[in-house]
C-alpha cells in the first residue's frame, strides 16, 4: 500500500509534510493554516488518511490531498 500526497511523492511514518490549503478542524474553532508544517507523521490503515501533531490540536487526522513532503 502506498500513501501519495498531493504531488505523488510516497509518504512513510515519521515524514514531516506541509499543509497546502486552510483547513478548519471539526469540533474547534482551530484553523490550520497553509503552509503549517506537520512534522512525524503516522500512516492509518486507509491510504487516504494520516494521524499527526500539530501545535494546537493532538491526534489531527487529515486526508493526504492536502499535504505535500516537506
Amino acid at each position: 500500500m502506498d500513501v501519495r500526497d498531493s504531488n505523488g511523492t510516497i509518504l512513510k511514518d515519521g515524514d514531516s509534510c506541509t499543509v497546502i490549503k486552510d483547513l478548519k478542524v471539526k469540533g474547534s474553532s482551530v484553523v490550520v493554516k497553509r503552509g503549517t508544517m506537520v512534522r512525524n507523521i503516522h500512516l492509518t490503515d486507509d491510504e487516504d488518511l494520516i494521524e499527526c501533531n500539530i501545535d494546537k490540536v493532538k491526534g489531527l487526522v487529515l486526508r493526504v490531498e492536502f499535504l505535500k513532503k516537506a
